[in-house]
Formats: structure tokens, sequence, C-alpha cells
């Protein structure tokens, strides 16, 4: 895996100055034999609560942070969860979107169904996004809500977070996939990597 990563860091110096290379779900046991290892053209970092490692060329790690000046002009992505038990995928889209580069990210946590009002709050920043990820476990429904009152699109991330009936996430998936909300897509169980992917694609153009 090291060597393989060396090698396209090094590719990445040469082809793709603004993007970095990730391995997610990496446990911090596992990171820190990574940390031994040394690479010639980039910076390795380690998201804790995302489980990610991220490598940069360092050229792209110096140049690609937005400045507030340009990050008005990007799309914003909104990654938002029920409960903070859902953090670690969310951690998971949020860090992938900004690795990703190109995207605003706003994080909007623990706004579940269970307190109508933290979501209601949130509204506005939620109705001036270009797209928005929702990551729920228990009942899954925050992701319907949330696309009743937003015109833009909702990825729906279920989380295995719950309890006995809930089977590990089943219950939040089915939920999310028979949501009677249009502009709704679903991930699977815990992608947070795959949200991420979703989302920016829906307000990204494809790169020549």
């Amino acid at each position: 895996m090291a060597a393989h990563q060396q090698n396209q860091i090094n590719n990445q110096q040469n082809n793709y100055q603004h993007s970095a290379i990730l391995a997610t779900r990496v446990e911090k046991e596992l990171f820190t034999q990574m940390s031994k290892l040394t690479f010639q053209n980039g910076e390795m970092t380690y998201h804790e609560m995302a489980r990610i490692v991220s490598i940069r060329t360092k050229r792209s790690a110096t140049s690609s942070t937005p400045t507030s000046e340009n990050q008005h002009e990007l799309p914003t992505i909104v990654v938002a969860c029920a409960g903070t038990t859902d953090l670690f995928v969310a951690e998971e889209a949020a860090v992938t979107l900004e690795l990703a580069g190109g995207v605003h990210v706003d994080r909007i946590y623990d706004v579940g169904v269970a307190g109508l009002h933290r979501i209601v709050k949130a509204l506005p920043r939620l109705r001036s996004s270009h797209a928005v990820v929702v990551c729920a476990g228990m009942d899954g429904a925050l992701p319907s809500v949330v696309a009743g009152l937003i015109s833009a699109p909702v990825v729906a991330c279920p989380t295995s977070i719950g309890y006995g009936a809930s089977f590990g996430g089943m219950a939040a998936l089915l939920t999310m996939l028979n949501s009677c909300a249009p502009g709704v897509g679903v991930v699977n169980i815990d992608n947070g990597f795959g949200a991420a992917a979703l989302a920016y694609k829906c307000c990204v153009p494809p790169r020549s």
C-alpha cells in the first residue's frame, strides 16, 4: 500500500496538482505504521474522526486552500448529520469534499428530527447550498425532512447507528429509499465517501 501511495504521489506531482490521494477506513493503529514512511513529494495527514489518510503534493498543499474572496464564488455543499454518533460518516463526507477542492463545505451537525427546531434554525444555510449530504441512523427520517424544505439535491447516507430493530442501518436505508420527497439520492450504509462523490458531481463540472 505504501509503495502504491508513493507511486501515486509522484505521478500526481506532474498531473494533478490540486488533488489529494485518499485512503479511507484507516484506523489509528494503521496510520501509526504509515506515519513512519517518508514521501519524496508529498505530505501525509490523518483525519481521525473521518478515518481518512490524505496525501498531497507539497505544491498542492500550499496552493489549493481557497481564500476568503474566492470561497464565495465556489458552490457550497452542506454536510448535515442527525446526531453526534453519525459524525464519523459525516466527517468522511466533509473531509473528502474539502480534499477534492473546488467547493465550499458547510457542516451542520446534531440537527436530527428528535428536535425539529434545530433543522429549522439551519434553513437559511441549507437553502443557500448547491447540494446537501445528510447522514442519519435510527429511523433515517432526516433526509426526507431536508429535501422537503429545500430545492437543492439531497444525498442521503444511512448510518449503522441505532438500536436492535435498526438492523445495523437497514431501517434507515429503507426509509431513505422510500422517501416521498423528490430529489433524494441514496448511497450505501456508512458510505460517506460515496455520498461526497455524488454531491460533488452534482455541483462541479468534469475536468477536461
